[in-house]
């Protein structure tokens, strides 16, 4: 019988070694997670709604950012790396502020993939649930144009919309609606 030992990073262990690594990891609970590559798909539906996000934020005091950028999520003791995420926050933007993660956004996108879809839906929902400021969670196919938004209500419960394809999607949060075309372009996705 085979034993491994699991081994637990402090927090500031594991900031300091990402700030250096090569292959990035989210945390979660004193555990390392090694991130997998995206797709084409996955990077083109990213930058869309990033893109489109910046352009809606300009001379707003809310900033969007893409992939390398750390949610930390204190109680659930976490920092994980969404693919698009804003922020509205005066502590988070200030220049003081910690310069790899935020503590308070607003929205936060991620897009699916087969390796990641179900901690995307699962884990990542609880943990992002536990951010009072985070009042939209959003998640879009990788595969086909599907786009659920869960929308943090005043008692900290999320709500599920899915709107369909003609439909647009409201992003509240930031006063923002798209459409399933800007989402999805030269993403290949039909």
């Amino acid at each position: 019988m085979q034993h491994d030992r699991v081994t637990r990073w402090s927090e500031s262990d594991y900031l300091r070694a990402e700030s250096e690594a090569v292959v990035r990891h989210e945390y979660v609970a004193g555990q390392l997670f090694a991130m997998a590559g995206g797709s084409k798909a996955h990077n083109t539906i990213a930058l869309n709604i990033a893109a489109r996000l910046r352009t809606h934020l300009r001379g707003r005091p809310c900033r969007a950012f893409i992939a390398d950028m750390k949610v930390r999520i204190e109680g659930a003791r976490s920092h994980y790396y969404p693919d698009v995420v804003v922020t509205c926050d005066a502590a988070d933007l200030a220049p003081a502020s910690p310069r790899d993660y935020l503590t308070a956004p607003s929205l936060i996108v991620e897009v699916l993939s087969a390796s990641t879809e179900s901690i995307d839906r699962r884990e990542k929902l609880l943990a992002y649930a536990q951010l009072p400021g985070c009042l939209e969670y959003v998640l879009v196919d990788s595969a086909s144009r599907r786009v659920d938004i869960y929308r943090q209500e005043a008692d900290g419960e999320m709500v599920l919309e899915i709107p369909a394809p003609d439909e647009p999607v409201h992003l509240d949060s930031v006063g923002l609606a798209l459409t399933f075309e800007e989402i999805y372009e030269e993403s290949g996705i039909d």
